[in-house]
């Protein structure tokens, strides 16, 4: 799959093309099936298939001060569209300057002449141009007049089922299975390893923990098993996660950090590289206990709990 940063590095003979549109956070098994049917419409027409996403996502830059919690970053959420055999994306830049296009020239200087489209599919509800003047039957209007074919093609019935609404809500109570099955794998969170406090060490659990700027939805406080890889490395790393503000040592900084079963934490070098986490299970909720001892014993159950997760 190709990737597009610019309109205008797309180039002229990329096209013809078959486009589709939208923000496709997680890349859920509805916006997958959308995608999927949408490369099969263009290689029936001789066209190549090309999906437009938003970024940063249109509320974030409309409502600044309520900005939408991404289920992925967009690395994630390329690489998922890459799955869906898609010929290409675009991602477009979205600013303020963006969304005074019309609706009649959204479609005929933007997609029409920058991406080539001979054909758009669209779902019915479809909204698009300044103040999202234009509709379905704007597009189809525009389509008798200019010559492009108008296809609706909504979430194939499963619009109800899959929803990147559906995946947050799961997510936000901890039920990163339920969310595993909507986005068709398993969630994920990256960020950069950052040094903790080696409270984990001291206790005979180190762990890798996440900082800076992270990319994923991150899941409810609490105690997940899940699997760790670092950079580009290929292999995974069983390991207990634990998200929370370490309640039992007065903690009040929310902290993502994994300990991988079984391995050698000093080994990886892992310092400064990036972490990618997928959660698998929840094992539990976060909990304050009496003492440290108390807190190591439940940390053993933990761990065995997690390995038998993951098998």
């Amino acid at each position: 799959m190709e990737i597009f940063w610019e309109l205008d590095r797309i180039p002229p003979e990329f096209g013809p093309t078959a486009v589709t549109l939208g923000n496709f956070d997680g890349v859920h098994r509805g916006h997958r099936e959308v995608l999927g049917e949408l490369a099969q419409l263009a290689r029936r027409r001789s066209l190549r298939s090309l999906a437009v996403t938003f970024d940063p996502h249109p509320r974030s830059v409309h409502q600044p001060d309520s900005p939408v919690e991404l289920i992925t970053g967009l690395t994630d959420r390329l690489a998922r569209m890459a799955e869906t055999g898609i010929d290409a994306v675009l991602v477009q830049h979205y600013t303020l300057d963006f969304a005074e296009q019309s609706a009649e020239e959204f479609v005929l200087d933007y997609l029409m002449g920058g991406l080539g489209a001979q054909l758009i599919a669209v779902g019915h509800d479809v909204r698009f141009g300044k103040d999202n003047s234009g509709s379905l039957e704007t597009l189809l209007t525009l389509g008798r007049s200019a010559g492009f074919e108008v296809v609706t093609i909504d979430d194939v019935g499963v619009r109800c089922r899959y929803s990147s609404t559906a995946v947050r809500s799961h997510l936000g109570r901890g039920d990163v299975a339920a969310a595993a099955d909507m986005l068709g794998t398993a969630h994920t969170v990256r960020g950069t390893v950052v040094h903790g406090d080696a409270r984990g060490r001291e206790m005979g659990f180190p762990t890798a923990n996440l900082g800076g700027t992270m990319e994923g939805l991150i899941p409810a406080d609490g105690v997940y098993a899940g699997w760790a890889a670092f950079d580009a490395d290929p292999e995974r790393f069983p390991a207990a996660i634990s998200i929370g503000t370490n309640p039992t040592f007065h903690g009040d900084e929310r902290r993502v950090e994994a300990h991988l079963i079984d391995v050698e934490f000093g080994s990886l070098n892992a310092y400064d590289s990036t972490m990618t986490l997928e959660f698998i299970g929840r094992i539990r909720g976060q909990e304050t206990y009496a003492g440290m001892d108390e807190l190591i014993a439940q940390m053993h159950l933990d761990v065995d709990r997690a390995r038998a997760v993951l098998g």
